[in-house]
Parts: structure tokens; C-alpha cells; sequence
């Protein structure tokens, strides 16, 4: 049973006395996958004996994409992905904070007392005993403790969870998703890995080519697949079609700066600009490449389009 409304609250300048007093935890949660599970099951047990609602305090742009910008690694999953799979486990608030200037000059005593002690008036903090944080590099989970001491919450160091040996990571998910082992990736995430988004207008190059597709907007830095993949796209009724996809920049077609995914359905021709569909990959065909006429491209097309059905067996 939810001890609270679901609520997304952007900044700390949306904070509300009746945000005050809970149990948090702090992270990227970037793919919320399950090793992140096993630390958000582990904040809910505790928010649930306390009848206090479970937070989880994000970061956008991310830490690591603020300093580095379309430099930092891809991400697994967009903002909105990201909420629906903390909804979907069951916590009750996300509070997510704007990565700035500001932000990233507070010191970590700051930190503490502007957003877990002033802002939210936590009660419970779980985070990893390796958390590091504050612009002078001294938040760590010592100072946390020592300061939960003075301030009246509680600090717990949170679950680990190894596969087959290993931590559970983005970086590593990250790692099979980049060499194409979909498998082992689905096995850490919990679900196979997808992309999810509203179908938009593209240029229509697909139809001239008489291969129609559905563009969806990535909506991050970077990608973390690129090339040509056997897909399955499943829509908010449920229903599922097989396909294939493109994710890269179009390079014989003059090009665009961030990656476009591109699906092409099998045996569909119904029109769903706007609808909202989730592309799983199964099976990496190939690498994004530049032909040198738009009629080479099309013998490639239909060449993966072959390809991609044989995996299906279609």
C-alpha cells in the first residue's frame, strides 16, 4: 500500500512542509537495475516501519554530465523512463535536483543542511558507504553519520548485489549493451533493455527509400547502443511488432548531430506519430556506416531487414 501520493518535485525551491520528514537515498539510478533494486527495496522496508514516505534524490543534468558533457558516458535511461521504473518498485517521491553552479559549490556540511536536513528534514538516510560528495570532496558516509548524530536521522550503508562475481553496475550493463550481449544485460537489468518515446516527424527519407519509420527523440547526451538491431517495439495496448532499428547519426544522409532511433516495422502501416512505444533490442546486425549512394543504402536496408527477420523467424 502507498503511504503517499507518487510526487516529482523539481529544485528545492518546490519543497513543502508536508515534504518534510522521510526516509531518503541519494544516486544516479541510472537503468534501475538490480542492484539499484536491492538498495530501493531496502529504502522502502525501512520507510514502511516508519510510516515516512520513500525519496529518492536525483541529480540533472548528472553529475558526471554536467562536468562532462557529451563526453560522459551514455545514459541507460532518459528522466522519464527513469521515474516510471522508481514508480514501478514503489517509491513515493522523487526529488530531483538541478546540477549547477550552486549546486555543485555547496560543501558537503551544505549540502547536509540545505536539501537532507532544512529541505526534506529526513529522518533515515540509506546510501553507499563509498558516497562521495560536496565541492571540498569531504562528504562521506563518517561526516553523515556524524552529522545524523546532531541533526536527529539515522544513516545505514546500503545492499550490494553481485552476478555470476560482480557488482551490478550501469558501467557494467553499459559495457554489454556497447559489445551486444543483450542476454547477460537483461539478466542484470532485470527486463530486456529498451527505449522508450513518443513517435515523432522525421524527414520521411524512410518512405522515399520504401523503408517507412517510426523516429523517436533519444533525449540524452549519448547513446549507449549504436548500429543496427533486431527490435521489438511494444505499444501502450500491448500490442508487439516486430522490427528493425537504427540508432546512430545518419551519415549518408548528410547527417545529424545527436543519435535518432529509427524503427522499421514489419507488416505495419499504421500511422502512430505521437503515441508512445518501447523499442527492446534483441540482436545487434551491425555497425552504423556511410555509403556512398543513397541506392547502396537501400540494398542495405533490405538486406537487414532480411537479416532481422530470419532472427525472428518471419
Amino acid at each position: 500500500m502507498q503511504l503517499a501520493q507518487r510526487e516529482f518535485i523539481r529544485g528545492l525551491h518546490n519543497l513543502r512542509p508536508e515534504h518534510k520528514g522521510c526516509v531518503a537515498t541519494i544516486g544516479s539510478f541510472d537503468g534501475v537495475h538490480l542492484g539499484h533494486q536491492v538498495i530501493l527495496q531496502q529504502l522502502i522496508q525501512v520507510a514502511r516501519t516508519q510510516g515516512l514516505p520513500a525519496v529518492v534524490i536525483v541529480f540533472e543534468p548528472q553529475p558526471h554530465e554536467f562536468f562532462a558533457g557529451d563526453k560522459a558516458p551514455a545514459r541507460l535511461m532518459r528522466m522519464r523512463e527513469k521515474l516510471d521504473a522508481l514508480w514501478a518498485v514503489g517509491i513515493d517521491k522523487v526529488l530531483c535536483l538541478n546540477f549547477n553552479e550552486t549546486l555543485r559549490n555547496l560543501s558537503a556540511e551544505q549540502f547536509i543542511d540545505r536539501v537532507l536536513v532544512q529541505g526534506l528534514a529526513i529522518k533515515h538516510l540509506v546510501v553507499g558507504d563509498d558516497f562521495r560528495f560536496g565541492c571540498d570532496r569531504k562528504g562521506d558516509f563518517a561526516l553523515l553519520q556524524t552529522k545524523g548524530a546532531e541533526c536527529g536521522f539515522a544513516v545505514t550503508d546500503t545492499h550490494t548485489l553481485e552476478v555470476d562475481g560482480e557488482r551490478v553496475s550501469s558501467t557494467r550493463i553499459r559495457h554489454l549493451l556497447e559489445v551486444g550481449d543483450f542476454v547477460q544485460a537483461e539478466k542484470l537489468l532485470g527486463k530486456p533493455y529498451g527505449i522508450y518515446g513518443r513517435v515523432v516527424y522525421g524527414k520521411q527519407l524512410g518512405r522515399q527509400l520504401g523503408v517507412p519509420t517510426a523516429n523517436v527523440n533519444l533525449r540524452r547526451y549519448r547513446s549507449p547502443l549504436h548500429g543496427v538491431f533486431a527490435v521489438t517495439a511494444i505499444f501502450m495496448d500491448g500490442a508487439q511488432v516486430q522490427g528493425v532499428a537504427n540508432i546512430g547519426v545518419r551519415p549518408t544522409v548528410n547527417g545529424v548531430k545527436k543519435p535518432l532511433l529509427e524503427v522499421h516495422l514489419f507488416n505495419f502501416s499504421r500511422t502512430i506519430y505521437g503515441e508512445v512505444i518501447d523499442v527492446v533490442f534483441h540482436h545487434k546486425l551491425r555497425e552504423e556506416k556511410k555509403f556512398a549512394s543513397l541506392d547502396e543504402l537501400k540494398v542495405q536496408l533490405q538486406t537487414d531487414i532480411s537479416q532481422a527477420r530470419k532472427f525472428f523467424n518471419l
